[in-house]
């Protein structure tokens, strides 16, 4: 069983973090100015831990939180549409008790999966630098270190791919030779099977390169490969 303690700790260390002077302005004054749409609304402007259940088999990773989702609410993919997408499709799978979630006090629950995104605080663009995807690398692996039943891994997008390839390294397990990134692709490193799907974001999902059945597809694999 996950050591809840150590798993508050990170948590609380990661919410704190000011590794990064880009990051650090541009959340901060995202939080200020804010959208039209969201003028009256407190911002959390700071970074994102992960969320879900601690005893959770299945951990998924993001990119970045968005300007005016997680920095807004102060929860990973909730309150924009990359979250709408995602939840529904852990609903439809049993892994989460309801199919939206636009504010983190919502009393959204997960069962058997975690979420997080590798890099904690929402970027310019939700383009991270290389120095700041390193920077927050080890928060990545340190939560994957203590979620002790954590069996495979969802990677969204080649970002998060890659990410949970460089944790798995810093665990000891690196993949060699590297594996691709692909939709539906699994590979087992070490104890644990990684998943990639495509992200759930606008740009995948209003074009159409990620639809509805698709990801739920790839969720399905997912708890498959958990069992």
């Amino acid at each position: 069983m996950t050591d809840r303690v150590a798993l508050a700790r990170l948590s609380a260390e990661i919410v704190e973090c000011r590794r990064c002077p880009r990051l650090v302005e541009w959340r901060e004054r995202v939080a200020v100015e804010k959208v039209a749409r969201y003028r009256d609304e407190p911002y959390w402007g700071r970074p994102l831990p992960g969320f879900g259940d601690p005893d959770g088999r299945i951990f998924i990773i993001g990119l970045a939180p968005a300007a005016h989702g997680g920095n807004r609410t102060g929860r990973v993919f909730t309150g924009d549409k990359s979250g709408d997408f995602l939840w529904a499709a852990l609903h439809g799978a049993g892994l989460a008790d309801r199919a939206s979630s636009r504010r983190a006090d919502d009393g959204l629950a997960l069962t058997d999966a975690y979420i997080a995104a590798a890099v904690r605080c929402a970027p310019p663009l939700n383009k991270p630098t290389n120095d700041e995807r390193d920077a927050c690398a080890p928060f990545l692996a340190r939560e994957m270190r203590l979620l002790t039943e954590l069996r495979v891994i969802l990677a969204l997008g080649t970002f998060g791919w890659n990410a949970a390839l460089r944790a798995l390294t810093t665990l000891g397990y690196p993949a060699r030779p590297k594996p691709r990134f692909g939709h539906g692709v699994l590979y087992q490193v070490g104890p644990y099977r990684l998943v990639g799907s495509y992200h759930p974001s606008q740009q995948n999902t209003f074009t159409g390169r990620l639809t509805t059945s698709m990801f739920d597809a790839v969720i399905a694999q997912a708890v498959a490969a958990a069992a």
